[in-house]
């Protein structure tokens, strides 16, 4: 499979999974649909080491992060971009979760810078490094552009990294796809950190530009964006940042989850090989499970159970 390979899918992991066989030296051909909802294309990008209301540090994030960096500075620098941004993350904490919070201090102190607690409106924020933002859409449009002479109908092998078309499509059995909205916003707010608190995120665009979300539905899997997503959207930036801003961009698309937000790569019983449920993380993980996948498709290595395909439930 090292001699021939076609990637059907080039969001954020196929376009990965093409850079990886770059890299190696492996050629490949490819195909997309262009559908403008695809998750890739409307992600913010978000890179946040520590997570959720549990506040949990982000799965193997020692492991992936470095690598990452490196690839997304690798890649920038092939496509004359800056791809990545590294940013300090505040997760701010309101006075109802803070004692869940302190209770998680000790697990995530590797990657706490401080802990400030005079930040009006909030019980305290607590601020990590380890964050920051991959501007996903200039990787994949620069990707495709990059490879466009390897554009074409499949002629081998084919890696499918369909994202959450495939799932909603049942291709790999149950999913839990979710639709997400995200607003583009102009505002005169700080922009040398990331926010994240209140059930949301506000991440700095640079020249006043910012994207803020998101919303999470199950019942309506489609990249259409709607009255109350925006309505909640524009709730989440009235926390985070203020009521001044000026909306300028309304998009939705639907997150390719399997299991929480953990990819899955390998064959199928049918003979199909995927590459899928990048989640909300997919900018942290997707470099360097496709580099797995690329190893193992070269046959140097086995599929780690952890990220095999093969032993979902």
């Amino acid at each position: 499979m090292a001699g021939s390979l076609h990637i059907t899918g080039m969001g954020l992991a196929g376009c990965c999974l093409a850079w990886q066989r770059h890299f190696r030296g492996e050629d490949f051909t490819w195909e997309d649909d262009d559908r403008p909802g695809s998750a890739s294309r409307v992600a913010a990008g978000l890179v946040n080491p520590v997570t959720g209301k549990n506040f949990s540090v982000s799965w193997r994030l020692a492991e992936f992060l470095p690598e990452a960096e490196a690839f997304y500075g690798r890649v920038g620098g092939l496509l004359g971009k800056t791809l990545w941004f590294p940013l300090p993350v505040w997760r701010l904490v309101g006075e109802a979760e803070w004692a869940k919070v302190e209770g998680k201090l000790e697990e995530a102190r590797p990657w706490i810078v401080a802990v400030e607690e005079d930040v009006p409106g909030w019980r305290a924020a607590v601020v990590l490094k380890g964050g920051g933002r991959v501007a996903t859409r200039e990787f994949c449009e620069g990707t495709r552009a990059f490879f466009e002479g390897k554009r074409g109908p499949a002629t081998a092998t084919a890696v499918w990294c369909e994202g959450a078309t495939g799932l909603v499509a049942g291709r790999l059995g149950r999913h839990r796809c979710a639709k997400g909205e995200i607003l583009t916003l102009k505002a005169g707010w700080r922009e040398d950190r990331i926010l994240i608190g209140g059930g949301g995120w506000l991440v700095p665009l640079g020249d006043g530009m910012f994207k803020a979300g998101s919303t999470y539905v199950w019942d309506r899997l489609d990249g259409e964006p709607t009255p109350e997503g925006r309505a909640r959207v524009e709730e989440i930036a009235r926390r985070l940042g203020g009521a001044d801003f000026e909306v300028v961009g309304h998009e939705a698309g639907v997150r390719p989850i399997v299991r929480k937000s953990q990819p899955v790569i390998g064959p199928l019983e049918d003979g199909r090989i995927v590459f899928n449920g990048l989640g909300s993380k997919g900018s942290l993980y997707a470099p360097g499970v496709a580099g797995r996948l690329a190893a193992w498709l070269a046959k140097e290595t086995d599929i780690e159970p952890g990220l095999d395909v093969r032993c979902l439930p």
